[in-house]
C-alpha cells in the first residue's frame, strides 16, 4: 500500500515537473532566444523570480522527497514486487532532475540575475546561457519524465 501510493505521488511529481521541463527545451528557450539579448535575458530573470513559488516548488521539492522514500522503501522491501522500478524511479528523480537543477541550472539562474539587462556584457553571456542551460534542461526533462515512468512500472508491478 505505501510503495502504491509513493509510486503514484512519484510519477504525478515527476510528471508534472518533467511536463515543465519539457516547455522549456521545446519552445519556451527557442522563443527567448529570438527576442533580442536584453530582452531575452529580461524574460528569463523574471521567470526565475516567478518560478519560485509554493506551488512549482512543493512539486518540485516533495517530489525529491518523495523519491528519496522511493529509495529507502525499495532497499528496505528488496522483495517486494516493483522495488527495482521503484529504485530507478527515485535515483532517476533525485539525481537526474533535482541534483541536476541544484548544480548546473540554479548556478546559471544567479549569474544570468546579477546582469543589468541594459548591460552589453549580457549579450555574450546571454549565448552561453541559452546553450548550457538548455543542454542540462535536456537532461533533468529525461531523468523526471524517465522517473515517472519507473514509477508507472512500479505500479503496474
Amino acid at each position: 500500500m505505501v510503495a502504491g501510493t509513493l509510486a503514484l505521488l512519484l510519477c504525478l511529481g515527476a510528471g508534472i515537473i518533467g511536463g515543465v521541463f519539457f516547455a522549456f527545451s521545446t519552445f519556451v528557450m527557442k522563443a527567448l532566444a529570438q527576442l533580442p539579448p536584453n530582452q531575452g535575458v529580461a524574460a528569463m530573470q523574471r521567470i526565475n523570480v516567478v518560478v519560485l513559488n509554493p506551488i512549482f516548488l512543493g512539486v518540485f521539492m516533495g517530489s525529491a522527497v518523495l523519491s528519496l522514500a522511493c529509495i529507502a522503501l525499495s532497499i528496505l522491501q528488496w522483495r517486494m514486487p516493483g522495488s527495482a522500478w521503484l529504485l530507478a524511479a527515485g535515483i532517476l528523480y533525485l539525481v537526474g532532475t533535482f541534483l541536476v537543477t541544484m548544480a548546473f541550472n540554479v548556478p546559471r539562474n544567479e549569474r544570468l540575475a546579477r546582469f543589468d539587462t541594459q548591460a552589453a556584457d549580457s549579450v555574450p553571456y546571454w549565448d552561453v546561457y541559452l546553450r548550457e542551460w538548455t543542454a542540462w534542461n535536456h537532461v533533468r526533462t529525461i531523468a523526471a519524465l524517465a522517473a515517472a515512468g519507473c514509477a508507472a512500472g512500479a505500479l503496474a508491478s
